[in-house]
């Protein structure tokens, strides 16, 4: 074979040899990684933009629901969750103003909750609620701004909730009453039981008072005690009885920030036995509930005492998850839960309720302006710096600017696939979702990340280890 034949051939090899790198590189630019560009993010502007929209929801809270809870920013009128204001809009949104350094927006929220904030209300409210939101957005609008005012309604508040720890178990009941001090619900779940030593501990630190430490902690301990054999906790238990009403377990809703406030109890505290739970709990949801499929990976849902596999849902609530992979370490699997989450999100040019991960179809298609899918990518980039991270933000924000706002705020969406609004605006947009979009974007001296920790409702609250 000649010379020139000879290199002809070896061309044609190499060619053919390459071919598989060659898809894969054609792959990393198309679609099914949008995020995959050569766009410069410029976080000055983008967080100058979140910043101008917070103010166009703010100013429709003003202009049509002032003092009530929320905006149905549609209707152009308010919602109270329970006929009468506790102000959940304005309390959920105050620490955000002051991080986005909005003071005249900030000065006037604080006149309104001096002057208007009661909680001595003949009402049943939900105690898990009305702690993440208002005990916890209290107690950050302390720690920001060191104005007693705050203190004295979060301490207030937590001793008319107290009454939800009477139980035979310590684990609390759903609803209390305000002014009387009456209880119900004894059928609850994980979430709803394990979501309050972030605030209750914090209020105990500030107050050198332990009893809310000591009850909060106590129903915390008792739920993982009630754990099954392999180690996973159910959907929903009697907190009478101790008893597990379904045994299914998942890390979404209704479990979800049982295991966020394990890991975040142990951060914020330097708390050994939270630290304990912790890393036994997610070696169990990582045994069980991790599942690396054909269309990314994902966590599914199982039975609690066997570990066999139930269903492949996954859903806008169980996006939180990459934060808390991020924030414990875990950032491989933290980045592959992350890149499945995006998929998710541009599955419909915006993110579902929920969906069947095996086969990629949407089962719950509305977006009620969840902020989980935002915060994870937001840990990501600040454990990583790979812009990669900025660029999802700013679909998510783009995102959002193009099917939810209106004229006078942001409406969740009945359906992504059609895009009607379904006229509520709930606080946590403000809380959260506009929060962790622009911390994404602003300088890092807006807040020292290492020093704070956010509860489930974004709610930052300064480490005390």
């Amino acid at each position: 074979m000649n010379s020139k034949k000879m290199s002809i051939l070896i061309f044609i090899v190499t060619s053919i040899l390459l071919l598989p790198n060659i898809n894969i590189l054609a792959k990393a630019g198309s679609k099914e990684n949008p995020y995959t560009t050569n766009e410069k993010i410029d976080k000055k502007e983008m967080a100058a933009k979140v910043k101008a929209e917070f103010i166009n929801a703010w100013d429709g809270y003003k202009k049509y629901a002032w003092g009530h809870d929320e905006l149905k920013p549609v209707s152009k009128t308010y919602f109270d969750w329970y006929g009468t204001s506790l102000l959940m809009t304005p309390v959920d949104a105050f620490d955000t103003m002051v991080l986005m350094g909005l003071k005249k927006e900030a000065d006037e929220t604080k006149r309104l909750i001096f002057e208007k904030l009661s909680f001595d209300k003949n009402i049943s409210v939900k105690f898990f609620e009305i702690n993440i939101r208002l005990e916890g957005g209290l107690l950050s609008g302390y720690e920001l701004t060191h104005d007693k005012r705050f203190l004295k309604l979060a301490e207030d508040l937590a001793n008319r909730l107290l009454p939800v720890f009477n139980t035979k178990t310590g684990m609390p009941y759903r609803y209390v009453n305000l002014k009387t001090g009456e209880v119900k619900g004894e059928v609850s779940n994980p979430a709803e039981i394990g979501s309050c030593l972030i605030e209750f501990g914090t209020l105990s630190k500030l107050t050198d008072n332990p009893i809310y430490y000591d009850k909060a902690k106590k129903a915390l301990v008792e739920l993982y005690n009630h754990r099954s054999k392999i180690g996973l906790v159910g959907s929903s238990i009697n907190v009478e009885t101790g008893k597990w009403i379904d045994s299914e377990s998942h890390i979404s809703g209704g479990i979800d920030s049982y295991y966020e406030y394990l890991l975040k109890s142990w951060k914020l505290f330097g708390d050994k036995d939270c630290k304990r739970m912790w890393k036994e709990s997610i070696k169990a949801v990582n045994k069980y509930l991790a599942d690396s499929a054909s269309t990314g990976f994902w966590y599914r849902q199982v039975n609690m005492n066997t570990g066999k596999r139930t269903s492949t849902l996954f859903g806008s609530l169980d996006a939180f998850f990459g934060a808390e992979l991020a924030l414990s370490g875990d950032i491989n699997r933290a980045e592959a839960l992350q890149a499945s989450c995006y998929k998710m999100w541009n599955l419909a040019g915006i993110e579902p309720e929920e969906i069947n991960y095996n086969s990629m179809k949407i089962i719950s298609p509305q977006y009620v302006l969840r902020p989980e899918n935002i915060e994870s990518a937001y840990y990501l980039y600040h454990y990583t710096h790979n812009e990669k991270y900025l660029q999802m933000g700013k679909t998510y924000f783009d995102s959002i600017v193009k099917y939810c706002r209106t004229d006078d705020g942001y409406s969740g969406l009945k359906s992504v696939i059609t895009k009607e609004k379904d006229d509520e605006m709930q606080s946590f947009f403000l809380a959260e979702t506009l929060k962790y979009l622009y911390l994404m974007f602003a300088s890092s001296n807006t807040l020292n990340f290492n020093s704070v920790i956010f509860n489930t409702e974004a709610h930052a609250l300064i480490r005390f280890n």
